[in-house]
């Protein structure tokens, strides 16, 4: 029966076996507390006081604790604004939940809105070839694990002229890996490299990349546009052809590129 009352009542046991013991004592169970149960505390401060408060916060700048606490109590007894009388005795810890309440934040709701930092790595605009060989476009695809085992990150590199087709495969993509390979990619390129565009990935667009670049005195560094999802279409288009032609592979040296044909889809549907 005791099992039972806890579960139908949502009482913890020990509330329940207190209840049980005072029925058997008394005969009917009453409330500890007296006439004052469900009563709440007496309100302090009322709502005139909170949307006071937030007049004050909006006017100061809405203040740390204690300062503005510091500011109410002086409006009351410096300068003898009689309306901070009760809000000049406020503690600080209350302060906070005021500013919690529905009233105050329908007199004063503050948003802080995302602000942007700008990455002063790359420019960002559309590569421009004017039908020159050398511009290149990179991306990176994730061969996807296999038996918990994590598989191999491919580097595609693309000319967007000649559609030279260049892929190296690394263990991760952090910079002890990455970098020596795509150093490599870049100086066994049958052209003189004279752009280099990725999309906003952190592995590309930071300060080593940058390094290794004005390294290889490649003059052109460009990133894609922010909502411009065609900017690095033409490396992303083959990134399906590239996982086709090494979906098997799960292990590779840390710096050696291999470059590899792209497969016809028949060939990829037949490895599928």
């Amino acid at each position: 029966m005791r099992e039972y009352l806890v579960k139908t009542t949502g009482f913890a046991r020990a509330q329940v076996t207190r209840l049980i013991a005072q029925h058997r004592e008394t005969g009917r169970i009453e409330d500890r507390r007296g006439g004052n149960s469900g009563r709440p505390f007496a309100r302090v401060y009322t709502r005139a006081d909170i949307r006071l408060l937030a007049e004050a916060d909006e006017i100061g700048g809405q203040l740390c604790g204690p300062a503005a606490c510091e500011v109410l109590r002086r409006e009351f007894e410096v300068f003898g604004d009689r309306r901070y009388e009760r809000l000049s005795r406020l503690s600080a810890s209350h302060l906070y939940n005021l500013r919690r309440t529905k009233t105050y934040r329908a007199r004063r709701t503050t948003v802080n809105r995302t602000r942007p930092t700008t990455v002063g790595i790359g420019e960002r605009r559309r590569p421009d070839p004017g039908g020159r060989p050398g511009f290149v476009r990179v991306d990176t695809v994730h061969q996807g694990d296999r038996d918990r085992a994590k598989g191999v990150y491919d580097i595609n590199l693309i000319d967007e002229v000649t559609q030279f087709e260049h892929v190296g495969a690394v263990v991760a993509i952090s910079e002890a890996f990455l970098l020596p390979v795509l150093e490599e990619m870049l100086s066994t390129l049958p052209f003189v490299v004279l752009g280099f565009h990725a999309d906003n990935g952190s592995e590309y667009i930071n300060h080593r990349v940058a390094a290794l670049l004005n390294k290889l005195h490649v003059p052109g560094f460009t990133k894609s546009r922010a909502r411009r999802s065609n900017d690095n279409a033409l490396v992303e288009g083959k990134n399906a052809s590239v996982s086709c032609a090494s979906g098997s592979a799960t292990t590779t040296s840390r710096s050696a590129s291999r470059p590899r044909s792209t497969p016809s889809r028949r060939a990829c549907s037949r490895r599928t």
